[in-house]
């Protein structure tokens, strides 16, 4: 049967549930998963009346994942197929699927619950397919949806997740500790005291180690840390604009900034310019991630480069091994992330 909702979009209706089937056959729930699941240990009569209600009521088996019999085809999961970010990923997962010839398939977890985690509907897709293995690169997963992952035994490696993993989820990362102290050490070489930093979500581990890199390197170089100074805006470019806004307001702003994100470095060139503020000469600005945007604003954005493409491939050849039966022995690998000088920073006007 085929429904058309509210907003005119089509979808199969849902079929009976274990629990109606079990009900029609005059079975426990149990009972009827054991016919479903081809159990032996059910009494041919038992078999014969769940058998026959299943088919009366239309009810729809759905696959459960094998590894062992799946075609090589693994899913990539991403927040979004519209960000920049996305489509190095994309790059780099694709590539690496080539190389091993495998099969990749890409979709995008748009849907939100009330949890604010993606919903379910894209997981139950995985089993269906058939899926050797997934890639997600989403912000985060909820803790229900692991639990899903660990009871259908699929194979999976997170790509720069924003929280940190439970334990024993192996995922892939860019070195962020270490690019915020590039970042910072880079202001300070040209003579910046006065350094703000625009951070993501105060609680996730990518913007965390980017914070405390910031702090480590003002503290190796003898600079007073200002609590001033220090502004969240959630990786989101509009939060970023007020947040530099509250910045330029401060008795003694700042004059270089460490923005966390390349999009939310978008966000601080807008206050600037509302303020008839100049890139670098009223204020250096950096940021982090290396997208195509850094490279098209005015003036271009020195900005830490994050390996998307590289972490995507690495996160493959790991998946990979998962799939073969080899557990890496570490569940976290980080890769280096490097400087791209462009023309947003210079020394302190003055």
């Amino acid at each position: 049967m085929v429904r058309t909702g509210s907003a005119g979009r089509t979808s199969v209706a849902a079929g009976p549930t274990l629990a109606v089937v079990a009900r029609e056959a005059g079975v426990s729930v149990p009972t009827a998963s054991k016919v479903v699941n081809g159990r032996e240990d059910v009494a041919p009569d038992t078999r014969r009346r769940v058998t026959e209600a299943l088919d009366r009521l239309g009810y729809v088996r759905r696959p459960r994942f094998d590894g062992a019999r799946a075609p090589r085809r693994v899913d990539l999961v991403v927040d979004s197929l519209e960000s920049s970010g996305s489509g190095a990923v994309l790059h780099g997962a694709e590539e690496a699927a080539h190389d091993a010839g495998l099969e990749i398939v890409v979709s995008a977890a748009l849907t939100r619950g009330r949890s604010g985690h993606p919903e379910r509907g894209w997981l139950d897709k995985l089993v269906t397919r058939g899926s050797s293995g997934v890639l997600f690169n989403l912000a985060e997963l909820g803790g229900h949806q692991y639990a899903w992952l660990e009871q259908h035994r699929i194979p999976f490696v997170m790509i720069d997740p924003v929280l940190e993993p439970p334990p024993g989820v192996v995922s892939v990362g860019a070195a962020n500790w270490q690019g915020g102290v590039t970042a910072t050490e880079h202001l300070l070489s040209l003579g910046h005291e006065r350094i703000a930093v625009v951070a993501g979500h105060r609680h996730t581990t990518s913007s965390g180690a980017r914070v405390a890199g910031y702090r480590s390197a003002l503290a190796s170089a003898g600079v007073r840390q200002r609590a001033e100074y220090v502004r969240h805006a959630g990786f989101d470019e509009a939060a970023a604009l007020r947040r530099m806004r509250e910045l330029l307001d401060l008795p003694e702003p700042p004059t270089a900034v460490f923005v966390c994100s390349d999009r939310m470095a978008l966000g601080v060139y807008e206050a600037l310019t509302e303020r008839g503020l100049r890139v670098p000469d009223d204020m250096s600005v950096i940021g982090f991630d290396d997208l195509p945007e850094a490279r098209w604003v005015a003036p271009p954005l020195t900005t830490v480069r994050q390996p998307l493409s590289e972490m995507a491939a690495t996160a493959l050849l790991l998946l990979l091994r998962i799939m073969d039966g080899h557990h890496p022995e570490s569940t976290r690998t980080e890769l280096s992330t490097r400087l791209v000088e462009r023309a947003s920073t210079a020394p302190p006007h003055g």
